[in-house]
């Protein structure tokens, strides 16, 4: 099953560096990036119960998914930051299955909840974060995997990643549902329907329709969103299509679909580690690409232009039915591109490196010409209006996670150190984004002030497997400092982290 890796910006329209009108100076806090540390945790039940979580200033309360023994949103009190406690629980069996995603605007939590049955439409459902009371339930696409609300509250957006059943029976149409609140909640759910005719040049630029059936509508798999501070632009990440979406919020339209091409790791800069039974972390270059795949993706304006910050987990489909991820050992290879074959197959080398089987036999022979792993192990900085990559972190979050001795050998086969988490905030004159690292057990700390020249901070131990990476700026904390919340899916802890003052 998919993991539902969600960061809740709870104050998105602070992001132009050129000029920040909506934090208070009062608030404008300097701090020292470097000396983020842990200041309190909670731990919610183990494996499953903590995702996600988001902040209401209003209320000065956490709220964060569990779906742990049973399904439901725990409400911690965060007025005191060093002293967690859980003061009241959500169920949400009244509504459905799993819960996904929670966003916290002025004193309102919106959920989103799939159905039981996952391929049904599923609910975005509304409460009170003062009496928890239930406020509107809305009916949104299928499996909402991700829910948010606009700068100015006047949107909520659902990503509704619409996934296939076990046998591929039942695979509902990838959309993204438009909630007017100010007009009674009203609901507009749109598809992708209208970029079916492009798919062959969206082929070319690495864009992924692959599987049973091949179904354009129905192989969009919507998975984050992201929204301008203006509140008439969003995007979206469409993580198995290699891809990121524009929609006009004013229109309730897709705007375009950006492929995301791929990523060289035979350059040097993009040195990776391939194998998991070298019992060695070594960082070489390979002929194989990587294909972006972002999960989490986030917004920020400098000097009027707009850029996106992708964390590029890679994703790999897994059915009974189908089941696209094989290691290279098993793969043939052509002989041409790959006269070394049989030794790159070996374990110390390609042969554990786990590759879609949906692309690279470009002659259509049976065999590989070219390789195409998953994830990019790294963050990316892309400009949103051309869908130009600008900055890529490389191999960097490899190097640093090595340094650290948080770099899980076990996984190299695999996504690396998994980023997948990715939250941008204004600390005093720095902007600073905060990339969670799912298999480092681990957040990096980046100073990205200028969009172009991210500078890197420092890595922050986390619980195990951060999922969800939640910024509470100075001007919305109970502290009136920056904090970072973390929430990990494997341990069940909420983990509160926050930096010197200046």
């Amino acid at each position: 099953m998919k993991k539902r890796v969600l960061i809740i910006a709870v104050f998105a329209t602070f992001l132009s560096c050129s000029k920040d009108e909506t934090q208070p100076l009062e608030f404008i806090v300097n701090e020292d990036l470097s000396t983020y540390q842990e200041i309190a945790s909670i731990n919610l039940g183990g494996a499953g119960a903590a995702e996600i979580t988001t902040y209401d200033d209003v209320t000065k309360k956490l709220f964060a998914v569990n779906n742990g023994t049973t399904n439901k949103i725990d409400v911690i009190d965060l007025s005191d930051p060093k002293t967690l406690n859980v003061v009241y629980s959500i169920s949400m069996s009244p509504y459905g299955g799993f819960v996904n995603s929670v966003a916290a605007y002025n004193g309102k939590v919106a959920a989103a909840i799939e159905s039981t049955d996952k391929q049904a439409n599923g609910k975005i459902v509304v409460f009170n974060a003062s009496t928890y009371a239930e406020e509107k339930v809305i009916t949104v696409g299928a499996l909402p995997d991700m829910v948010t609300y606009s700068p100015n509250g006047n949107y909520i957006l659902s990503a509704n990643e619409g996934e296939p059943n076990a046998t591929y029976t039942n695979d509902p149409e990838g959309s993204v549902s438009i909630i007017d609140v100010q007009n009674n909640y009203a609901v507009k759910t749109i598809n992708f329907s209208g970029f079916a005719s492009q798919l062959a040049d969206l082929t070319t630029k690495g864009f992924r329709v692959f599987g049973p059936d091949k179904d354009f509508v129905k192989d969009i798999e919507p998975e984050y969103i992201t929204i301008s501070e203006d509140s008439q632009t969003a995007w979206v990440t469409l993580q198995e299509n290699n891809a990121i979406a524009e929609i006009n919020l004013v229109t309730g339209t897709v705007a375009k679909i950006m492929p995301l091409g791929f990523k060289d790791y035979s350059a040097t800069a993009n040195a990776i580690d391939v194998s998991d039974k070298d019992n060695d972390v070594v960082f070489n270059t390979w002929k194989v690409f990587g294909v972006y795949m972002p999960d989490a993706i986030a917004y920020m304006n400098f000097n009027g232009t707009p850029y996106l910050f992708t964390a590029n987990e890679g994703d790999a489909r897994e059915y009974t039915a189908f089941a696209e991820a094989k290691r290279i050992s098993s793969l043939k290879l052509d002989e041409t591109a790959f006269p070394n074959a049989t030794t790159l197959k070996t374990e110390a080398q390609l042969g554990r490196l786990n590759v879609t089987t949906t692309l690279g036999d470009t002659d259509q022979d049976g065999d590989y010409d070219a390789l195409y792993s998953f994830g990019a192990r790294s963050f990316s900085v892309w400009n949103a209006a051309t869908g130009q990559q600008v900055f890529d972190s490389k191999n960097e979050l490899d190097v640093k996670a090595k340094e650290a001795n948080l770099y899980d050998d076990g996984r190299s086969d695999d996504k690396s150190i998994e980023p997948e988490a990715i939250a941008i905030g204004r600390v005093g004159s720095k902007t600073v984004a905060f990339v969670g690292m799912e298999r480092a057990d681990a957040v990096a700390i980046y100073d990205v002030t200028n969009p172009l020249a991210p500078s890197f901070i420092k890595a922050i131990k986390t619980g195990d497997a951060p999922e969800g990476v939640l910024f509470i700026p100075a001007s919305k904390s109970p502290v009136q400092q920056s904090l970072l919340v973390v929430s990990s899916e494997n341990d069940g802890l909420v983990k509160l982290y926050k930096a010197n003052k200046l």
